[in-house]
């Protein structure tokens, strides 16, 4: 239990920064969804993030796995890392190059031809994304999750703070609305001709701090270039790479393709525009669940890459599988049994409300994606990462058809849908392989019955609609406090006996 307790903890840690980190950001969802009344006006955020997070899986061409997998083999930190820093500033800097100077183009094909001067701001953006992450995985490496979640916990306070500034602020006193001596101040910065631009701008100026409160690691670096050890990473990250461009293209196809295949007027009195912001803002309620999926992946690459060569490292990886599927479970039930709270709170306008019906299937779809991330450790462990690749083409074939085939018929809620068949699938998949090549005694049974159950708790309490919050808060609380005793009731011998007076002791 020892090194549970270890992998706990330090999932904990990452989970600060992911969690309470975007718990933090999520307050810009009801900003941006009160400052920007009609939809339509936030859909280049939805789309152009998309297309960012597809890039930026390019950018790193997989090279941060790779360190992690030779500095943990070889214990040679520094020189994998000098290596692979150097391979990504050059690389990531021909592309975001590349990018700059192609922007009027890629606008025009993005549909968003006077938003030139965005897409040269998004690839500083990803550049740097880029070329922190190799500090931010030697932090990992080196086991120091405390800085790790101070460095991100800043760049979102700052972001928010920049939002804050740009949009309420500096519009406020520009349109006279207070603080009228400051206008001609305000005035030297403030661009009325800008609106979803701020979003943007807020971003990249955040980023670029990264880049300040990592300076000791940058300055501590040495650029260096060995053909040999370039090759060996390549040669191991590149599957790598390709396995995170489908699935990022798997996560990501919705979003893409939505506004291009959704009949006008499917929806009385709003356009493509509008659906595609409605799905993107509620899509951000059901990132909960994948919060818990990044905190623990956080933790779990450098703990399971130190262990394997542990001959109980497949009992590890079932233990750990476990109770991550029954921690994921239980926030499955909480998120969509108080969803129209969620929606209350975080979606300012009524009309963003009107997606809420994905939640609890992104939810799911996310919690699938997860379990996939720990069945998939046998292909990182085993060194076969080509399966991943065969694994995720096979999700974003899932998830590319049926959004084209049912879009036109479903609408948006046919890309949650769609999602959440392409992560199961998967899962069948990776399971089924993995048996084969690195069998792992999986407490499959059980996993599936928390799943199946909390699934039919969710569908028969959304048969009874309770309008009033007062009434409906305290019902659900209820129910997710009754499902929590059962878990504890059935897991009662699995759980270790200090925990377990401690319950006795509350009860």
């Amino acid at each position: 239990m020892s090194v549970l307790k270890k992998l706990a903890s330090e999932t904990a840690l990452y989970g600060l920064s992911s969690i309470v980190g975007r718990f933090i950001n999520y307050l810009l969802v009801p900003l941006h969804t009160w400052i920007f009344g009609k939809p339509s006006e936030l859909s280049p955020t939805v789309d152009l993030f998309a297309f960012v997070a597809v890039m930026n899986i390019i950018y790193t061409f997989g090279l941060e796995t790779g360190f992690f997998r030779y500095a943990s083999k070889t214990g040679e930190l520094r020189k994998y890392y000098d290596q692979t820093l150097t391979s990504v500033i050059v690389l990531s800097g021909v592309l975001s190059f590349s990018v700059a100077l192609g922007a009027p183009a890629i606008a025009q094909a993005l549909d968003y031809p006077d938003k030139a001067h965005i897409i040269i701001w998004l690839s500083v953006i990803m550049f740097i994304d880029s070329i922190v992450n190799i500090p931010f995985a030697r932090l990992r490496l080196e086991g120091k999750a405390k800085r790790f979640v101070y460095v991100k916990i800043v760049n979102i306070l700052v972001n928010i703070l920049l939002n804050v500034f740009f949009l309420v602020i500096c519009k406020g006193i520009y349109e006279g609305l207070f603080l009228l001596e400051l206008s001609n101040e305000v005035a030297l910065i403030y661009n009325p001709e800008w609106s979803v631009e701020y979003i943007f701008l807020s971003n990249l100026i955040s980023n670029a701090l990264f880049i300040w409160l990592l300076r000791d690691l940058f300055i501590d670096f040495k650029f260096q270039f060995d053909k040999q050890l370039f090759i060996e990473l390549w040669n191991y990250s590149f599957p790598v790479m390709i396995l995170g461009l489908i699935g990022m293209i798997n996560t990501m196809t919705d979003r893409m393709f939505l506004k291009h295949l959704l009949p006008k007027g499917f929806y009385p009195n709003r356009t493509s525009e509008d659906a595609l912001s409605i799905y993107g803002q509620c899509y951000k309620l059901s990132m909960l669940m994948q919060l818990a999926v990044q905190s623990f992946k956080f933790a779990a690459d450098p703990f399971f890459f130190s262990n394997a060569q542990d001959k109980n490292a497949p009992q590890l990886l079932a233990l750990v599988m476990k109770w991550f599927v029954i921690v994921c479970v239980g926030l499955w039930v909480v998120v969509s049994l108080n969803n129209d709270v969620i929606g209350f709170l975080f979606l300012r306008n009524q009309i963003y409300r009107e997606g809420l019906i994905v939640v609890p299937i992104l939810s799911l779809a996310n919690l699938f994606m997860g379990v996939y991330y720990n069945l998939a450790f046998w292909f990182k462990l085993t060194d076969k990462t080509n399966f991943g690749i065969l694994i995720s083409g096979i999700g974003a074939l899932v998830t590319i058809t049926l959004n084209i085939l049912l879009i036109p018929q479903l609408g948006y809620i046919a890309c949650a849908w769609s999602f959440l068949a392409s992560t199961f699938v998967m899962c069948l998949v990776c399971y089924f392989l993995g048996e084969k090549y690195y069998p792992v005694p999986y407490h499959v049974a059980s996993s599936l019955g928390y799943i199946v159950s909390a699934g039919l708790l969710i569908y028969v309490s959304s048969l009874f609609k309770i309008s009033n919050l007062w009434v409906s808060v305290p019902y659900h609380l209820a129910l997710c406090l009754l499902y929590g005793i059962g878990i504890l009731l059935v897991e009662r011998d699995s759980i270790p006996l200090r925990i377990r007076q401690k319950i006795k002791i509350l009860g």
